[in-house]
Formats: C-alpha cells, sequence, structure tokens
C-alpha cells in the first residue's frame, strides 16, 4: 500500500475509535487495518496509537501526524474533485443520514427524484432523532434541524420551518383553550424527544423563555406525538414539517398563536473535506431548490 493509503487507514481509525469499525468503513479485514497501522508506526520510529482490551487512544506524536494527514488528504481529495468536478455528472455512493421524521414524511418524495435524475448516485440513508458524529461515522451529509452548535462542519440553510402548538378541536372544546403558556400546567402535554425533563420554548413580547411541561404520553417520534394530538390525547408543540398537513385538514388547531418561538432552519451540513465533491453540491443545491420556499406550514 501507499503511504496515502496508510494514512488514509490511520484517520479512519482514528475518526472510528476502533479497528473494527474502520475496516467496516474502509471494507478491509481489521487484521489488515492492525498490520497496516503497526507498519506505519516502525516506519516513523514513532508510537501513534496506544492500544489495549478496552479502548484504542492516540498519543500527542499520533495526534500531530493526525491533524497533518488528515489536511494532506483533503489537499489530494480537493485536488482530485477539481479535476474530476469540471462539467461531471454527480456520481458514487452519498452517505446521508437525517432526523427521523423529516425524512419519512419529505425526503423520500425528494431522494426518488434526485436519484431518476442522476443515475449514477448511489444514496445511503440512516434515518434517527439522535445526534449523529457525521465526520466520526463516516457519513458525507446531514440534514440538521435547529441551532447548530460549535463545529467544523460546513452549514447551509435549506427551509425554515416553525414550532407550533396544537390540539385538536374535540380536546379544545373539552379542556378549554389555554390562553399563555403558563396555562398549560391544567393540560395534558404531549412530550417530543429524548430527555426526562421537557421544556417548550416561547416568546413573550420579543422575550424568549423556556417552559417546564408535562403529560402522560412522552415519544421520541414526532409524527407519534401528531397522531396522539389529533387523537384528542393533549397539545404538541412540533415543527410545521409534521403538523402541516393536519393543520390545512383542520384536524389540528394552532394554540398560543402570539407566544410562537422564533422560526426554526433545516440545514444541509457536511464536514470539510467533503465541501469539493460533486455529488455533495449538487445534491445540497437541489434540497435548496427542492424546499428552499418552502415553510413546511
Amino acid at each position: 500500500m501507499s503511504q496515502l493509503e496508510d494514512m488514509q487507514i490511520f484517520v479512519s481509525t482514528v475518526d472510528a475509535q476502533s479497528f473494527t469499525a474502520a475496516a467496516d468503513r474502509l471494507g478491509l479485514s481489521k487484521q489488515l487495518i492492525s498490520r497496516r497501522i503497526m507498519a506505519l508506526e516502525e516506519r516513523l520510529g514513532a508510537r501513534l496509537l496506544v492500544r489495549t482490551t478496552r479502548r484504542l487512544s492516540i498519543t500527542d506524536t499520533g495526534r500531530g501526524f493526525y491533524e497533518r494527514a488528515v489536511k494532506i488528504l483533503q489537499d489530494v481529495d480537493e485536488a482530485e474533485q477539481l479535476v474530476a468536478n469540471q462539467n461531471a455528472a454527480p456520481r458514487g455512493t452519498l452517505r446521508l443520514t437525517a432526523p427521523m421524521s423529516f425524512g419519512t414524511l419529505h425526503l423520500g418524495p425528494a431522494i426518488a427524484r434526485f436519484m431518476a435524475t442522476w443515475p449514477e448516485v448511489t444514496m445511503e440513508l440512516d434515518l434517527s432523532d439522535r445526534f449523529v458524529d457525521v465526520v466520526g461515522e463516516g457519513y458525507d451529509m446531514a440534514v440538521r434541524i435547529g441551532q447548530l452548535g460549535d463545529s467544523s462542519l460546513i452549514a447551509r440553510a435549506i427551509a425554515p420551518t416553525q414550532l407550533v402548538a396544537c390540539a385538536s378541536p374535540a380536546y379544545l372544546e373539552q379542556h378549554g383553550r389555554p390562553q399563555t403558556p403558563a396555562e398549560l400546567k391544567d393540560h395534558q402535554c404531549l412530550l417530543y424527544g429524548h430527555s426526562r425533563s421537557v421544556e417548550w420554548p416561547f416568546l413573550d413580547k420579543g422575550r424568549p423563555f423556556a417552559l417546564p411541561v408535562s403529560g402522560r404520553l412522552r415519544a421520541n417520534n414526532g409524527e407519534l406525538a401528531c397522531d396522539a394530538a389529533v387523537a384528542g390525547l393533549g397539545i404538541a408543540l412540533l415543527p410545521t414539517f409534521i403538523v402541516g398537513e393536519a393543520l390545512r385538514a383542520g384536524s389540528l388547531v394552532s394554540v398560543l398563536d402570539e407566544y410562537a418561538p422564533a422560526p426554526l432552519t433545516i440545514y444541509a451540513v457536511y464536514p470539510q473535506h467533503r465541501q469539493q465533491s460533486r455529488t455533495v453540491k449538487v445534491f445540497t443545491e437541489f434540497l435548496r431548490n427542492t424546499f428552499g420556499k418552502t415553510s413546511f406550514s
């Protein structure tokens, strides 16, 4: 193998934090990964990784080599992409991760159109509401919703969405319509998320505040919470890309509109070393063109 291939193996192993995960990602055997890194250490005359039965950690020397190797691999990739991308059609595999509800409700038809337009692209789609380590888990791209944390990932805005407090007409007729967020303590709130304690964001005269809420139902899937609201089980706070159709049909009615929180943004994010990828660029623009003028309301 070449020096560049050894660098790629080493970088993938550090990113994946295990020989097994790196082997799966690269399509190589765990034994070959281990042998190549040992040979690399022998050639360099330095220990790069510390191996124990429980974990794999990087030495200070290994960290310096990793940072330089990442930069070298990015430069090589950018040089190849610069040539390959000149008027080239997107091709190859695009590994994408996205939130479950947005994926099932909106990405499916969009991806079908994209793949029909670009037949040389293969898609690997992982739908999950957990926080995904895009770089560490080897994804080319992710769809993220809401405020983004500090990250080295590049983010492109795709579309706006709005959180809406809503309930069925039957629930509101039986239990009354809350006039202020504080009155939610007298209602069944349908909780969406993973945390045991849930706070709903609102705005009061332009000032944001978070209100602790409780209820009999907690779900880690927004569509289930929407179905529960339509069934009259309580009040939900959900993005319009989930409840927009129910609001238009009248099976859900918005409440507390004057306290609605600031709009959220749906983003396409990708690692810096993927910004020259023709497939990533074309798919990002496709998402912007498909959803960019949509508020999902």
